[in-house]
């Protein structure tokens, strides 16, 4: 049975008080648990405010956002932050790492936030992904002595690490070589099929988006076209 993740129903984003700025313009939009999509536009066409806007980092001008059946209108601060810690990972392009910490660490960061002191447990699961994508060798490495490609494989397994139903990553390989990007993208589409997470991944690189199962659109804060792709 299929099951609807995210719904966002009519949103409209508008920026300034005497003189508005409409970054989005009436938008609805339907993920459901497993999808793999790509959001594409041009620069400005509201890609990065709407997955704000998904994320509970912003709030819409008019319309509504249901994630995980919850409208999400109606959640107060700790409903929020709640949300944000279980239901939602986040990878961005700037890795936003924690450059005191070791991979271990940062990794742990999400679930030591929410209980408040680091435990076994803890340390085995952040571990545990750290092995899944490959830096077992360098879990112990500050982040600032990992190249750009085991940066950013830090940031999955972190965004990983509370098991979130949604993925939200803008650009995850925006700063990557080919190889690495390759390889953080193959990581992505591994543990959407293994734990049917729901992944939205920002991108202005054609080659990320032609391997998504659907592509959606953006241009002037509207969805323009969302089409699902044949997987070989």
């Amino acid at each position: 049975m299929v099951e609807t993740l995210l719904r966002v129903e009519a949103v409209v984003k508008e920026y300034g008080t005497r003189v508005k700025t409409r970054a989005l313009a009436g938008v609805d939009l339907v993920l459901e648990r497993g999808e793999f999509a790509a959001l594409v536009g041009p620069s400005g066409s509201g890609k990065s405010t709407l997955l704000n806007l998904i994320g509970l980092l912003d709030w819409p001008t008019t319309g509504r956002i249901v994630l995980a059946g919850q409208d999400t209108s109606g959640l107060d601060d700790r409903g929020l932050t709640a949300m944000r810690a279980h239901t939602l990972g986040f990878v961005f392009q700037f890795h936003h790492l924690l450059p005191a910490f070791t991979a271990l660490e940062n990794v742990m960061l999400p679930a030591w936030s929410v209980e408040g002191v680091p435990s076994r447990a803890m340390r085995d699961a952040a571990a545990e992904l750290l092995v899944a994508v490959g830096l077992e060798h360098r879990m112990h490495y500050r982040t600032t002595d990992l190249s750009g490609g085991e940066q950013q494989r830090v940031a999955i397994a972190r965004a990983l690490s509370c098991r979130p139903r949604l993925v939200l990553a803008d650009e995850p390989t925006g700063n990557l070589d080919t190889q690495s990007a390759n390889a953080v993208f193959e990581l992505l589409r591994r543990f959407g099929a293994d734990e049917a997470t729901t992944f939205l991944i920002v991108t202005h690189d054609p080659r990320i988006a032609d391997r998504c199962d659907r592509v959606i659109e953006m241009v002037d804060g509207r969805i323009q076209s969302d089409r699902l792709r044949q997987r070989a």
